[in-house]
């Protein structure tokens, strides 16, 4: 059965680890991560982006597939279904659909309209028991189109967020969504940790997971960080490992074009990254 973030999150603060989010593009992708987290003993968040939930025929479509997978599969790990970078209407939808969590991102909002729009979500996300996530400072990288180099959230403007009830938050601190530039700065340390000061006890999101050096990814989580975005990571195993498959003429042998031969190879690779990524984020061993 699916769970909201909130209490994995919680104990994954106080415990100095974080739990990973990985962002689901279609069944390899989810039952990879299922079986990974049932294997390790983890709790885990499933994202789901806006562009993948219509590429997937919809949130109910989705919820459909999680919710038949946990059963049939037999997961008893704490698994959270979250709609990642939610737009308000998105947020309304997934609410409906049956998601346990949702991130409303207001972070292109003036910091008023955020925390109105944020306000009304709150309520609604929680009289329905699921957690919310929102966004200060707007992460870099390529999101929906745009390309940005990674804003610093303003600390006083997280706390603003954070006491409007929310129950874990994303603040840019310099990371991005995606491969990382040759020229980028780094986490910015000071940042998060002024956040941390402000924002207490509240489990603090890390977006842009991939491609972070791992003792950077550990300082983080000694500051504050509970939840760790990965996509980008898992994406390019799949995709290295279809490459070598199909390179390697494989596809060419016997039934080797069948897709459950085709894409086994891949998903293979997905459980590989998110067993690595669980295992550097100390989340192993804990649900």
């Amino acid at each position: 059965m699916l769970v909201s973030a909130t209490e994995m999150l919680k104990k994954a603060k106080a415990g100095h680890y974080a739990v990973g989010q990985f962002n689901i593009n279609n069944l390899e992708w989810t039952k990879s991560i299922l079986l990974t987290a049932q294997e390790l003993n983890s709790p885990v968040i499933l994202g789901v982006s806006e562009g993948a939930g219509k590429y997937m025929g919809g949130y109910h479509a989705v919820v459909g597939m999680v919710n038949g997978l946990l059963q049939d599969l037999n997961i008893t790990v704490p698994v959270a279904l979250h709609l990642d970078h939610g737009s308000f209407e998105g947020c309304y939808k997934c609410i409906e659909a049956g998601f346990s969590s949702i991130m409303f991102d207001g972070s292109h909002y003036s910091i008023e309209e955020n925390v109105a729009k944020t306000t009304e979500l709150v309520k609604a996300a929680h009289d329905k028991g699921l957690s919310i996530e929102a966004e200060v400072g707007s992460i870099g990288g390529e999101e929906d189109g745009v390309v940005g180099m990674g804003e610093c959230a303003d600390p006083d403007e997280c706390k603003a967020i954070a006491d409007l009830g929310v129950d874990f938050l994303a603040a840019g601190i310099g990371n991005i969504h995606g491969k990382y530039p040759e020229n980028w700065k780094g986490l910015s340390f000071e940042t998060l940790d002024a956040v941390q000061r402000k924002t207490g006890e509240l489990p603090l999101v890390l977006h842009g997971g991939t491609g972070i050096p791992a003792d950077m990814i550990k300082k983080a989580i000694t500051l504050g960080v509970a939840k760790i975005n990965v996509n980008t990571e898992c994406q390019l195993a799949f995709a290295a490992a279809t490459r070598k498959y199909v390179e390697e003429g494989k596809d060419l042998q016997g039934k080797g074009f069948d897709p459950r031969k085709l894409l086994a190879p891949g998903a293979e690779a997905i459980k590989a990254t998110v067993k690595e990524k669980m295992e550097l984020f100390g989340s192993v061993g804990q649900a």
